[in-house]
């Protein structure tokens, strides 16, 4: 049987993509659900690449070409059908020093590079610890972005003063943009109720902007963030001096960019499997991303990962499958290519309605709920990791909560180590210890103080029944005990050791194991300080 490798699934799935097949095999309902659901995604694409592109500092096509890019290639041979992928500004905030210093050449270098680091994380299947982030750190995840998609759209509600700045709205500029976002998010909330023959967020876009155009309501559009017009994408080598001097300026920042790119494309990855109840594809994610951010580089792109308040749009757009993301992309590109024009008269006010009900849907409010229930710990872990995440980045909250979590874990597990004595059964005049809970790094001190050798007899029997030995600090406490009976010319015996623990005593060469095994215990292992051996019981 051949096995299976993250570059397999990824052929098979480009094989076998189920937009591909026969057109008899097309749930047609779905398709055309799909098809407006990528509509309204690439809608809301226009105004978020235009303004990373700008807190990058690069032209404002650099970030749409990596919307259209990132967002095709992940859409088609991705993880999860259904999410969307593009310009972010997670990544956008490390690249502005980097432009800053060197220019765009380097930038796109530094994404080919990146794309490099995420397939090698992928082919090595490096995603399958997205498992270890706790559930209190998906939720901190959750909020700090709707908090951080929130508090972007507020930029929109700032015009150019003419010096080259931008100043908050007044007057009745204000007050028509606030009542535009308000009806965007009326027409959202009530168009399901009535029908659901197309997207609720197209149709508030399309409303909205059609009263507007009509009208000639003098609201900021589009146009006002940048011209989207331009043409395809096309392919160059990032005009970069080929030296280990060009690798030392570019590789810290393709760390980082690839680092946070998957963190946060796999916690979206997690948050829409979760809604569209699909597991797996964690691997084949990072090959994904790290291809679309490869060929992106060579075409004039910025990079980017998954965007959750667009996946977010589509899925509740119900958008499923991965036509929905394909057909985004490519609209996008026809936006850029033929429809500037149009989309550039599109209000901006409906488009931040539209992100303020994606924030309102994004936001787990249950949170606030429980947060009285669950331990403090954990409710502490969820505001930190919010807090971070408004604060400074995705990737540092992210860490920062499964830190804190870890801690917390090896703390409560430290509290477990203990021990009940009572004469031995087998061993007459002897004292058996009964050793219950991990003895790891955070439970040896406490391990140390269970016993008495001053005052126990003269032979000590300590059985890990009930207990497991983890890691290095483990054998030390177990040695450190040892040498205290030995000091006192007292024997000391180990019975009931597991198999791993067996391997990690033998392993670590500190004490002499004899492999001969009691079959009854699996192993049974005796550690006689006195006469310096171990030996089976």
């Amino acid at each position: 049987m051949t096995k299976r490798t993250p570059i397999s699934d990824f052929a098979e799935n480009l094989r076998n993509n189920s937009y591909f097949s026969h057109p008899r095999e097309l749930n047609l309902p779905q398709t055309r659900t799909d098809i407006l659901s990528g509509l309204t995604v690439a809608l809301a694409l226009v105004p978020e690449a235009v303004a990373f592109a700008f807190v990058a500092g690069v032209d404002p096509l650099v970030g749409l070409y990596a919307a259209f890019i990132v967002g095709l290639i992940t859409a088609a041979f991705g993880g999860r059908p259904g999410m969307i992928s593009g310009a972010t500004g997670a990544l956008a905030v490390v690249m502005v020093s980097l432009v800053a210093d060197h220019g765009v050449q380097y930038l796109f270098a530094t994404v080919v590079l990146m794309g490099i680091l995420q397939i090698s994380a992928g082919i090595f299947r490096l995603g399958k610890f997205i498992r270890m982030v706790p559930h209190p750190v998906m939720l901190g995840f959750v909020n700090g972005l709707a908090i951080v998609i929130f508090l972007a759209q507020l930029e929109q509600f700032r015009v150019p003063d003419g010096n080259g700045h931008h100043t908050w709205m007044t007057g009745s500029t204000l007050w028509i943009s606030l009542a535009l976002v308000v009806a965007t998010m009326a027409i959202i909330w009530v168009t399901p109720r009535l029908t659901k023959a197309f997207p609720a967020p197209l149709a508030a876009i399309g409303l909205v902007a059609a009263a507007v155009i009509l009208f000639d309501v003098p609201v900021p559009r589009v146009s006002d963030l940048a011209s989207i017009e331009g043409g395809l994408p096309a392919f160059s080598i990032p005009m970069v001096p080929f030296t280990f001097e060009t690798l030392w300026i570019i590789l810290p920042y393709a760390v980082i960019l690839a680092a946070i790119g998957l963190i946060e494309s796999l916690l979206t990855l997690n948050l829409v499997g979760e809604i569209t109840n699909q597991r797996g594809g964690a691997s084949k994610e990072c090959i994904a991303q790290g291809a679309a951010n490869t060929v992106t580089g060579f075409f004039g792109g910025m990079g980017g990962c998954a965007m959750i308040g667009q996946s977010m749009i589509n899925v509740n757009s119900g958008g499923r499958g991965r036509l929905s993301g394909i057909s985004a992309a490519l609209f996008l590109l026809a936006f850029i290519l033929v429809g500037s024009s149009i989309i550039e008269l599109i209000p901006l006010a409906a488009l931040v309605g539209v992100m303020f009900m994606v924030v309102i849907g994004t936001f787990a409010w249950q949170s606030l709920k429980i947060l009285a229930r669950v331990p403090r710990a954990d409710a502490f872990v969820i505001i930190l990791v919010t807090a971070v995440t408004v604060a400074e980045d995705l990737a540092i909250a992210v860490v920062v909560g499964v830190i804190v979590s870890a801690l917390v874990y090896a703390w409560n597990a430290a509290a477990q180590i203990s021990a009940s004595s009572h004469p031995s059964k087998t061993e007459p005049g002897a004292r058996v210890y009964d050793v219950q809970g991990p003895l790891f790094f955070g439970s040896a001190t406490r391990f140390q103080e269970l016993f008495d050798p001053e005052n126990d007899p003269e032979t000590v029997i300590l059985d890990f029944a009930g207990s497991r030995v983890v890691d290095q600090s483990a054998l030390q406490a177990i040695e450190a005990v040892a040498e205290k009976y030995s000091a006192a010319g007292k024997r000391l015996m180990l019975r009931h050791l597991s198999q791993d623990c067996h391997q990690l005593l033998t392993t670590a060469g500190q004490l002499m194991v004899d492999t001969d095994d009691d079959p009854d215990y699996r192993l049974t292992v005796d550690y006689d300080v006195q006469l310096g051996r171990i030996g089976s019981h």
